[in-house]
């Protein structure tokens, strides 16, 4: 039996369910340990994926101080005797812990139980929890680079439909602005300052902009008299026809955004979210920009000269070039491949 752990964002929770659709195609039964807060229970609450899900009461440590700090620590102290009970009950083999203030207690309940624990990193700057209990763990999985003594590098679990979308880019007619599904503001007013500059030049603008931003954005591109030229729209499920459809991309630079623009062959702008916990944005964007796979650029310095002109150096064999190099960097069924490193260690 495996165990989960771990959420609280999307991020960690598209891995936990990419592990999870493995372990099933698989024939192997899981559990799901995550929190009440956060989004587990939106994701997994009603899934058929785990034999059972658990969301205990945890909450984060870290950017708590004082007595917030203490009651924390009680809170999640409380949640790893509750974890405890919950690995014995269903004899839990392994735990794969996915990251995020969810994991806390079935991680640290693993290594008090000696059950191996098993740790997958998203991002190129480990997150508090995982950094704590990197020393306890079997091994470490991550698709950036990493130093850690048990660190395994294996490709980014990102869904099949990615791949199998993927073309090389040859030039670039169709921009993609993403914000996420709670848009970002940053990349929402910069959008409205240079999106006549890119109409001009023939590039078309297709552009997610966030439910909570979608009403000022209309009105501003109404505004502007260019809103019947503008694709905007707010959310949308099916986001990989969006990002096959267009050439490049203006975007954040979380974890899963990344690797599937990768696999599916596109070039971004990154624009690193500037609170991000240990800027870890910035440096998942610099992974793939210190190979000149895109522009790197702080959202309080964007510059519309400076994108226009890389723009320029993306045409032809380059753009074609990189768009496949990019699409390199990257293999798919990430999630088995964790889990036959898994299977081999555990044998051990």
């Amino acid at each position: 039996m495996f165990a989960i752990t771990g959420g609280g964002t999307g991020g960690h929770l598209a891995i936990a369910k990419a592990l999870g659709e493995a372990l099933q195609d698989e024939g192997k039964e899981a559990i799901y340990i995550g929190s009440t807060l956060g989004q587990d229970k939106a994701w997994f609450e009603h899934s058929s994926l785990f034999k059972q899900c658990y969301f205990l009461p945890s909450v984060g440590v870290v950017n708590k101080s004082g007595l917030a700090k203490l009651k924390a620590l009680f809170i999640q102290s409380q949640c790893v005797l509750q974890a405890h009970k919950i690995l014995k009950i269903h004899q839990v083999q392994c735990v794969i812990s996915v990251g995020g203030f969810s994991a806390g207690g079935a991680s640290i309940a693993s290594v008090l139980c000696r059950i191996p624990l098993f740790i997958h990193e998203q991002n190129a700057i480990k997150g508090k929890l995982n950094a704590i209990l990197t020393p306890f763990a079997k091994a470490i999985f991550g698709s950036f680079k990493a130093d850690s003594k048990h660190f395994i590098r294996t490709s980014y679990p990102v869904r099949d439909e990615f791949f199998t979308s993927a073309r090389v880019r040859t030039h670039i007619e169709n921009l993609l602005f993403l914000g996420g599904s709670q848009g970002a503001k940053g990349i929402n007013d910069f959008a409205l300052q240079i999106a006549s500059k890119l109409l001009e030049r023939g590039i078309t603008i297709t552009h997610q902009c966030g439910e909570r931003d979608y009403e000022r954005v209309k009105a501003k591109y109404e505004e502007m008299g260019i809103l019947t030229e503008i694709e905007l729209f707010a959310f949308d499920t099916h986001l990989v026809k969006r990002l096959q459809k267009a050439d490049i991309c203006i975007a954040r630079a979380g974890a899963s955004s990344l690797w599937e623009m990768s696999a599916n062959g596109l070039i971004g702008v990154f624009v690193p979210y500037p609170y991000a916990a240990k800027d870890h944005q910035y440096y998942n964007a610099l992974y793939f920009t210190n190979e000149d796979l895109g522009l790197l650029m702080r959202e309080s310095v964007l510059d519309i000269k400076a994108v226009l002109d890389f723009l320029d150096t993306m045409r032809g064999d380059a753009l074609s070039q990189k768009s496949q190099q990019v699409m390199d960097k990257i293999k798919p069924n990430g999630a088995k491949e964790i889990l036959g490193h898994i299977a081999r260690l555990m044998q051990k």
